[in-house]
């Protein structure tokens, strides 16, 4: 839509610790994702809609031009590491590590580990930077459960206070990356909508330095 600014976000904590910097920038949802069955969300600006996706699918939405503009987990991007996007803000939002995690006091054992992950890409660069062949099993949930009934050795997974691990008799271990929120912006639309979104960006920028200091 060539007049629209077009936001993509997704639900959950992401969602609700970026709304004090939409604030920040005059930008408020009408309608609440929690409640409304719409996809495309209205807000205060006529000409500023929200879309709300999976976590996984907004660099896809930016890259591909669904969304001029939205927020990912560096988890998320990391799995895109092609991906043509501009990524011009840490919102220093929504931070965790991403690490690797196994059973209290187990041994590593000889030869190649399996390690159950969503988080395939940064897996398989984690082990290969360390020259170790890992057979890799993709899950979507519950990765803890995991090494608990013997299907893998190690688990790949973000990492925020580390008391569903513990919970589960497994420990944080090797530490990948450090994960925020970050602003990613779509190329074509950085062309064509160029001021809109520099001064977007700048707000942003000014908000995330306000809300450091507080």
């Amino acid at each position: 839509m060539p007049n629209t600014l077009t936001l993509a976000l997704s639900k959950g904590r992401i969602y609700k610790e970026t709304l004090p910097l939409l604030k920040a920038a005059g930008i408020e949802p009408i309608d609440d994702p929690e409640t409304s069955r719409k996809l495309i969300l209205d807000t205060n600006q006529a000409d500023v809609k929200l879309i709300i996706v999976r976590a996984s699918d907004v660099p896809t939405y930016v890259e591909y031009g669904g969304a001029d503009i939205g927020v990912a987990g560096k988890d998320v991007l990391l799995e895109h590491p092609d991906a043509e996007l501009y990524e011009p803000v840490d919102l220093e939002i929504a931070c965790c590590k991403l690490m690797t995690a196994g059973r209290v006091n187990e041994v590593e054992k000889k030869g190649r580990l399996k390690v159950a992950t969503k988080f395939v890409e940064s897996t398989r660069r984690f082990y290969a930077q360390q020259g170790k062949q890992v057979e890799i099993i993709k899950l979507y949930g519950s990765m803890e459960l995991a090494p608990l009934v013997g299907m893998a050795d190690r688990i790949v997974d973000v990492v925020d206070t580390g008391n569903t691990l513990r919970a589960n008799g497994l420990e944080p271990l090797e530490h990948i990356a450090d994960i925020s929120s970050r602003l990613v912006v779509n190329k074509a639309s950085m062309k064509t909508k160029h001021a809109r979104i520099q001064k977007f960006i700048s707000q942003i920028r000014a908000a995330v330095r306000e809300q450091r200091n507080d």
